[in-house]
């Protein structure tokens, strides 16, 4: 549903328990088990990173009796417009003294006082 190639699901409970993770192998005993195997419940938060294509999601977990016949969960909520890497950013310019005006910084030889 979001759209991550290689995603590391964690517990949002500052114990840092990997439900999934993007290296091959090491979460695959989890795939076959339920969320509450690990005590996610209604509220529960999750924190999904997704490094390849650098953005973070947070996910809140809210238990629900009315969906429709045959789905298993609804992806509901202020999602972005467009799921998916960011759009490279420009190439920063090498600037000597932190503007972009073209000074130079001082070469003064001079007596300080």
């Amino acid at each position: 549903k979001f759209a991550m190639v290689a995603p590391d699901v964690q517990i949002d409970d500052g114990k840092g328990t990997i439900l999934i993770s993007s290296e091959e192998g090491e979460t695959e005993a989890n795939n076959h088990r339920k969320l509450s195997d690990f005590g996610i419940r209604n509220g529960t938060r999750l924190q999904a990173d997704d490094f390849l294509q650098d953005y973070t999601l947070l996910i809140n977990v809210l238990h629900s009796e009315d969906l429709e016949k045959d789905v298993e969960f609804e992806v509901v909520g202020d999602a972005p417009e467009r799921i998916g890497p960011k759009p490279s950013e420009p190439t920063p310019r090498n600037i000597s003294n932190g503007s972009d005006d073209g000074a130079q910084p001082s070469t003064s030889t001079g007596k300080q006082q």
